[in-house]
Protein backbone atom coordinates (compact mmCIF):
# COMPACT_ATOMS: atom_id res chain seq x y z
CA UNK A 1 0.00 0.00 0.00
CA UNK A 2 1.26 3.10 -1.30
CA UNK A 3 1.62 6.04 2.11
CA UNK A 4 0.99 9.15 1.76
CA UNK A 5 0.64 12.35 4.03
CA UNK A 6 -2.15 15.00 4.52
CA UNK A 7 -1.73 18.08 5.60
CA UNK A 8 -4.71 18.33 7.56
CA UNK A 9 -5.62 21.61 9.21
CA UNK A 10 -9.29 20.75 10.51
CA UNK A 11 -11.50 22.25 8.11
CA UNK A 12 -13.67 21.73 5.91
CA UNK A 13 -11.35 20.87 2.81
CA UNK A 14 -8.47 19.19 4.56
CA UNK A 15 -11.05 16.95 6.26
CA UNK A 16 -12.58 15.58 2.80
CA UNK A 17 -8.56 15.48 1.44
CA UNK A 18 -7.76 13.26 4.55
CA UNK A 19 -10.93 11.30 3.79
CA UNK A 20 -10.52 11.29 -0.21
CA UNK A 21 -7.03 9.81 0.85
CA UNK A 22 -8.22 7.04 2.55
CA UNK A 23 -10.55 5.97 -0.22
CA UNK A 24 -7.76 6.00 -2.96
CA UNK A 25 -6.11 3.23 -0.96
CA UNK A 26 -3.25 5.51 0.72
CA UNK A 27 -2.09 3.96 3.82
CA UNK A 28 -2.31 7.87 5.51
CA UNK A 29 -0.31 9.80 7.79
CA UNK A 30 -1.77 13.37 8.64
CA UNK A 31 0.28 16.55 9.33
CA UNK A 32 -1.11 19.20 11.99
CA UNK A 33 0.71 22.28 12.25
CA UNK A 34 -0.01 25.09 15.47
CA UNK A 35 1.66 27.76 14.43
CA UNK A 36 0.51 30.12 16.83
CA UNK A 37 -2.94 30.90 14.96
CA UNK A 38 -5.65 32.79 16.42
CA UNK A 39 -7.97 30.19 15.48
CA UNK A 40 -6.96 26.88 17.42
CA UNK A 41 -9.72 25.53 17.44
CA UNK A 42 -8.80 23.86 14.29
CA UNK A 43 -6.00 21.92 16.08
CA UNK A 44 -8.43 20.27 18.06
CA UNK A 45 -10.69 19.69 15.50
CA UNK A 46 -7.65 17.87 13.32
CA UNK A 47 -6.86 15.59 16.41
CA UNK A 48 -10.53 14.71 16.40
CA UNK A 49 -10.90 14.07 12.59
CA UNK A 50 -7.53 11.89 12.39
CA UNK A 51 -8.99 9.76 15.03
CA UNK A 52 -12.11 9.19 13.79
CA UNK A 53 -10.49 8.57 9.91
CA UNK A 54 -8.29 6.24 12.28
CA UNK A 55 -5.08 7.63 10.98
CA UNK A 56 -1.51 7.84 12.44
CA UNK A 57 -1.33 11.70 13.31
CA UNK A 58 2.01 14.47 13.70
CA UNK A 59 0.89 17.72 15.45
CA UNK A 60 4.21 20.17 14.62
CA UNK A 61 4.50 23.14 16.82
CA UNK A 62 6.22 26.14 15.32
CA UNK A 63 6.76 29.84 15.91
CA UNK A 64 6.11 32.43 13.29
CA UNK A 65 7.11 35.46 15.63
CA UNK A 66 7.48 37.77 13.01
CA UNK A 67 3.53 37.67 12.68
CA UNK A 68 2.39 39.47 9.13
CA UNK A 69 -0.62 38.29 9.35
CA UNK A 70 -4.32 38.82 10.63
CA UNK A 71 -4.25 35.21 11.80
CA UNK A 72 -1.19 35.68 13.99
CA UNK A 73 -1.35 38.94 15.47
CA UNK A 74 -4.31 39.63 17.80
CA UNK A 75 -3.86 43.48 17.22
CA UNK A 76 -5.02 42.86 13.63
CA UNK A 77 -9.31 42.63 12.38
CA UNK A 78 -9.89 39.64 10.88
CA UNK A 79 -12.66 41.12 7.96
CA UNK A 80 -16.12 40.91 8.46
CA UNK A 81 -17.49 41.96 5.25
CA UNK A 82 -16.02 39.61 2.43
CA UNK A 83 -12.70 40.36 0.23
CA UNK A 84 -12.17 42.20 -2.54
CA UNK A 85 -12.23 40.40 -6.10
CA UNK A 86 -8.39 40.22 -6.81
CA UNK A 87 -7.22 41.70 -3.31
CA UNK A 88 -5.12 39.45 -0.78
CA UNK A 89 -6.98 39.44 2.41
CA UNK A 90 -5.18 40.12 5.90
CA UNK A 91 -5.34 36.64 7.11
CA UNK A 92 -3.35 35.62 4.14
CA UNK A 93 0.32 34.01 6.32
CA UNK A 94 3.39 34.73 4.62
CA UNK A 95 4.82 31.27 3.07
CA UNK A 96 2.33 29.45 4.76
CA UNK A 97 2.04 26.56 2.59
CA UNK A 98 5.68 26.72 0.98
CA UNK A 99 6.41 25.89 5.15
CA UNK A 100 3.89 23.51 5.58
CA UNK A 101 4.90 21.79 2.26
CA UNK A 102 8.55 21.67 3.36
CA UNK A 103 7.62 19.93 6.39
CA UNK A 104 5.76 17.52 4.82
CA UNK A 105 8.01 16.56 2.08
CA UNK A 106 10.98 16.02 5.00
CA UNK A 107 8.61 13.91 6.67
CA UNK A 108 7.66 11.78 3.50
CA UNK A 109 11.21 11.59 2.59
CA UNK A 110 12.02 9.79 6.43
CA UNK A 111 8.72 7.64 6.23
CA UNK A 112 8.50 6.44 2.88
CA UNK A 113 5.46 8.10 1.73
CA UNK A 114 5.42 8.52 -1.75
CA UNK A 115 2.65 11.42 -1.88
CA UNK A 116 1.33 14.43 -0.01
CA UNK A 117 -2.16 15.70 -0.50
CA UNK A 118 -3.03 19.22 0.02
CA UNK A 119 -6.44 20.24 0.47
CA UNK A 120 -6.31 23.55 -1.35
CA UNK A 121 -8.64 25.29 -3.49
CA UNK A 122 -8.01 27.94 -5.97
CA UNK A 123 -12.35 28.27 -7.26
CA UNK A 124 -14.10 29.56 -3.95
CA UNK A 125 -11.13 30.80 -1.96
CA UNK A 126 -9.54 33.89 -0.28
CA UNK A 127 -7.39 34.90 -2.98
CA UNK A 128 -3.97 33.31 -1.37
CA UNK A 129 -1.29 33.13 -3.79
CA UNK A 130 -0.25 29.93 -2.20
CA UNK A 131 -3.43 28.16 -3.36
CA UNK A 132 -2.95 28.39 -6.92
CA UNK A 133 -2.14 25.52 -9.45
CA UNK A 134 0.68 27.86 -10.31
CA UNK A 135 2.10 27.63 -7.51
CA UNK A 136 1.96 23.59 -6.67
CA UNK A 137 3.48 23.38 -10.07
CA UNK A 138 6.20 25.27 -9.14
CA UNK A 139 6.70 23.63 -6.05
CA UNK A 140 6.39 20.52 -6.95
CA UNK A 141 9.45 21.50 -9.63
CA UNK A 142 11.37 22.36 -6.32
CA UNK A 143 11.11 19.11 -4.38
CA UNK A 144 12.05 17.55 -7.87
CA UNK A 145 15.39 19.23 -8.00
CA UNK A 146 15.73 19.22 -3.73
CA UNK A 147 15.11 16.17 -2.53
CA UNK A 148 16.99 12.28 -2.78
CA UNK A 149 14.03 11.07 -4.03
CA UNK A 150 13.53 13.10 -6.74
CA UNK A 151 17.31 12.67 -7.76
CA UNK A 152 16.59 9.18 -7.93
CA UNK A 153 13.81 9.68 -9.86
CA UNK A 154 11.28 8.58 -7.19
CA UNK A 155 9.91 11.79 -6.33
CA UNK A 156 6.90 12.55 -4.13
CA UNK A 157 4.19 14.13 -5.97
CA UNK A 158 2.36 16.76 -4.46
CA UNK A 159 -1.64 16.17 -4.63
CA UNK A 160 -4.54 18.68 -5.33
CA UNK A 161 -7.47 16.62 -5.53
CA UNK A 162 -9.76 20.14 -4.73
CA UNK A 163 -8.14 22.53 -6.52
CA UNK A 164 -10.74 23.49 -9.22
CA UNK A 165 -13.72 22.12 -7.33
CA UNK A 166 -16.50 24.89 -6.05
CA UNK A 167 -17.08 24.42 -2.04
CA UNK A 168 -20.11 22.90 -2.85
CA UNK A 169 -18.52 20.27 -4.64
CA UNK A 170 -16.46 19.40 -2.15
CA UNK A 171 -19.36 19.62 0.41
CA UNK A 172 -20.81 17.09 -1.53
CA UNK A 173 -17.46 15.11 -2.26
CA UNK A 174 -17.17 15.22 1.41
CA UNK A 175 -20.91 13.78 1.79
CA UNK A 176 -20.41 10.74 0.00
CA UNK A 177 -17.03 9.80 1.73
CA UNK A 178 -18.31 9.90 5.18
CA UNK A 179 -16.52 12.92 5.99
CA UNK A 180 -17.82 13.68 10.08
CA UNK A 181 -18.64 17.32 9.46
CA UNK A 182 -19.32 17.98 12.87
CA UNK A 183 -15.70 17.20 13.49
CA UNK A 184 -14.46 20.13 11.10
CA UNK A 185 -13.81 23.70 12.21
CA UNK A 186 -13.38 26.63 9.35
CA UNK A 187 -13.97 29.82 11.74
CA UNK A 188 -10.54 32.18 11.34
CA UNK A 189 -12.20 33.98 14.81
CA UNK A 190 -10.76 32.19 17.90
CA UNK A 191 -13.91 31.86 19.71
CA UNK A 192 -15.51 29.07 21.45
CA UNK A 193 -18.46 29.46 18.38
CA UNK A 194 -18.42 30.34 15.40
CA UNK A 195 -18.23 34.29 14.41
CA UNK A 196 -20.55 33.57 11.11
CA UNK A 197 -19.15 36.51 9.13
CA UNK A 198 -15.63 35.96 8.63
CA UNK A 199 -14.22 35.08 5.44
CA UNK A 200 -13.88 31.29 5.76
CA UNK A 201 -17.52 30.90 7.72
CA UNK A 202 -18.91 32.88 4.68
CA UNK A 203 -17.56 30.49 2.14
CA UNK A 204 -18.18 27.57 4.13
CA UNK A 205 -21.60 28.91 4.33
CA UNK A 206 -22.19 29.09 0.62
CA UNK A 207 -20.85 25.87 -0.07
CA UNK A 208 -23.16 24.29 2.59
CA UNK A 209 -26.03 26.20 1.10
CA UNK A 210 -25.49 25.26 -2.39
CA UNK A 211 -25.18 22.11 -1.62
CA UNK A 212 -27.86 22.20 0.16
CA UNK A 213 -26.78 20.34 2.72
CA UNK A 214 -27.20 21.20 6.46
CA UNK A 215 -23.86 21.68 8.00
CA UNK A 216 -23.78 20.68 11.48
CA UNK A 217 -21.64 23.20 13.09
CA UNK A 218 -22.88 26.39 11.78
CA UNK A 219 -26.86 25.35 12.03
CA UNK A 220 -29.29 26.58 10.12
CA UNK A 221 -29.71 30.43 11.64
CA UNK A 222 -26.48 31.23 10.98
CA UNK A 223 -26.87 29.70 7.17
CA UNK A 224 -29.93 31.88 6.89
CA UNK A 225 -27.48 35.31 7.85
CA UNK A 226 -25.36 34.55 4.94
Amino acid sequence: MNRAIVLLSGGLDSATTLYYAKAMGYDVRALIFDYGQRHRREVVAARELARAAKVRFEVVKISMPWKGSALLDLSLRVPSRGIKKNAIPPTYVPARNIIFLSFAASFAEAVGARAIFIGANAVDYSGYPDCRPEFFKAFQAALDQGLKTGVQKKGIRILIPLVDMSKADIVELGQKLGVPFEKTWSCYNGAEKICGVCDSCRLRAKGFLRAKVIDPVVGMRERKRV
